[in-house]
């Protein structure tokens, strides 16, 4: 038995082969073991505490400092093994990974105190641009840090990374005239939030698409239709076709064609014209004050009378319309003022025989 632990392979003897495995083995139980310890104890006693800072830096501390033990750990247990490049090639893949970790440590914690102080300040604020700006500053942010990191990592991995990036320069035209679609987005993104056409939660119209604004991004724009489906809008489309904001509207236009039968008098369409005056008068907390009231047409089969009014910005649109219909109907109907439907006369004349 001494014998099979005393071969040699590759430099390394079985019994430092199975030592180095063992650490590495009891670092990840160990990593496990202090994770729970974390859940279970660390974490309530931090809930106790009058602040949740120490709440939020457990929870996105915990892993990355965990993963770089174990890292630490198995580093120090492969050191002692002997390999034929002089552990050159362990020592970078270490060096990449715990720069990874240190950056992954960075992204967490960053974008946990985002979360704790600048996104309550910017709930407080009156303005809508703040709101606008910060889930592009986070994800801006986030890929900073991780690009950074990633240069970081593998210039400690021995790779010469000024190489690297000049090699992409060359492929820099190819690549540009390949992003042409995320270009214009970028800048389609850029006119929101220089021209504010809207804001996160204005219903507007675009094209076939009509809906709430969810999220406003740099490449593109979600929007909740009224069916209720999110739909992502490239940002060029906006600099491309027209935009209606729904919700800049000072005023909502309704017009109503009201049609009475031809046996109407003359007498009785001026009495129409007169209570739809007066329903005006009574509406003028739903409707503006400034109505439009005309007998505007002899139709093939009704006598025509024109009714334009505006609903008021802070009146809702749909119960306005059902109940100045409604008023329209119960005063028409009790002065005896009949709605036409489509009718024909047909005489008939008998032929001599």
């Amino acid at each position: 038995m001494d014998d099979f632990f005393s071969k040699t392979y590759y430099g390394n003897t079985v019994l430092e082969y199975l030592i180095a495995f063992g650490i590495v083995l009891g670092a990840i139980i160990g990593g496990k073991i202090l994770y729970w310890i974390s859940k279970k104890f660390i974490k309530q006693i931090t809930s106790r505490t009058k602040t949740n800072l120490d709440d939020i830096i457990v929870d996105k501390v915990e892993e990355p400092v965990i993963f770089g033990l174990v890292l630490g750990t198995s580093w120090w247990a492969l050191n002692d093994l002997t390999f034929s490049d002089d552990g050159s090639f362990i020592g970078h893949v270490f060096g990449f990974l715990t720069v990874i970790n240190v950056t992954w440590l960075i992204a967490r914690l960053s974008d946990a105190l985002i979360e704790k102080y600048i996104v309550p300040m910017t709930e407080k604020t009156e303005s809508d641009l703040d709101d606008q700006l910060l889930p592009i500053f986070r994800k801006g942010l986030r890929i900073i840090i991780w690009v950074l990191g990633i240069v970081a990592g593998l210039n400690n991995a021995g790779y010469d990374v000024g190489a690297v990036i000049a090699g992409l320069g060359i492929g820099g035209l190819a690549f540009a005239l390949a992003a042409q679609d995320t270009v214009k987005n970028f800048f389609g993104g850029i006119m929101i939030f220089a021209d504010k056409p809207f804001k996160i939660g204005d219903r507007i119209q675009i094209g076939d698409i009509d809906g709430f604004v969810k999220e406003i991004g740099i490449r593109s724009t979600r929007i909740e239709t009224l069916a209720g489906r999110i739909v992502t809008v490239p940002n060029s489309m906006f600099s491309d076709d027209a935009v209606e904001n729904v919700d800049l509207e000072p005023k909502r236009k309704i017009t109503l064609n009201l049609g009475l039968t031809y046996d109407t008098k003359a007498d009785q369409i001026e009495e129409g014209i007169a209570i739809l005056r007066e329903i005006a008068k009574e509406k003028q907390h739903l409707i503006d004050e400034d109505v439009f009231i005309s007998f505007n047409s002899f139709g093939d089969f009704s006598l025509g009378i024109l009714f334009i009014y505006f609903i008021r910005k802070e009146a809702d649109i749909l119960e306005t319309q059902t109940e100045m219909n409604l008023t329209i109907l119960r005063r028409f109907n009790a002065h005896g003022l009949e709605m036409a439907f489509p009718t024909q006369t047909v005489y008939h004349q008998a032929m001599p025989a």
